[in-house]
């Protein structure tokens, strides 16, 4: 089964999870030439891994987080494509039955409330689906 690690250093350790700090860092970061572009995008992101039983894990333990990789192609699935394709149907539908522009416009944009808010309303679900291992 194909992963998505990233090495990481603990933050927190809680009864029930762990809180790991982990640097992305896109392909110019990495380039020697990064200084000289100014495109170098390394960014900090926390992300919070369930408890394993029976390990020890102390703050500053330096450890890999890893996520199965279809997960990666889930989460775009629902962050971006679903409300995109979503918003085109929205658009047409509504700029064929109403012939308003800004009307169809306006819907389209609407119609990612409801979209997000089920999101929203899914998050432990989502989140137990989404989750993070420590190799």
């Amino acid at each position: 089964m194909e992963s998505i690690s990233h090495p990481g250093i603990i933050e927190q350790v809680t009864e029930d999870k762990i809180i790991v700090k982990i640097i992305a860092m896109s392909a110019c970061s990495s380039c020697h030439a990064k200084g000289m572009c100014n495109v170098a995008d390394m960014e900090e992101k926390v992300v919070e891994v369930r408890k394993i039983p029976h390990r020890d894990f102390q703050k500053n333990d330096q450890v890999t987080v890893s996520m199965k990789k279809s997960l990666g192609s889930r989460a775009v699935l629902l962050g971006y494509i679903f409300p995109f394709v979503l918003m085109i149907v929205t658009l047409l539908l509504v700029l064929f039955l109403a012939g308003n522009e800004g009307s169809a416009g306006l819907s389209a944009m609407l119609v990612l409330i409801p979209y997000y808010w089920l999101l929203y309303i899914y998050r432990s679900k989502l989140k137990s689906t989404f989750s993070f291992t420590i190799d």
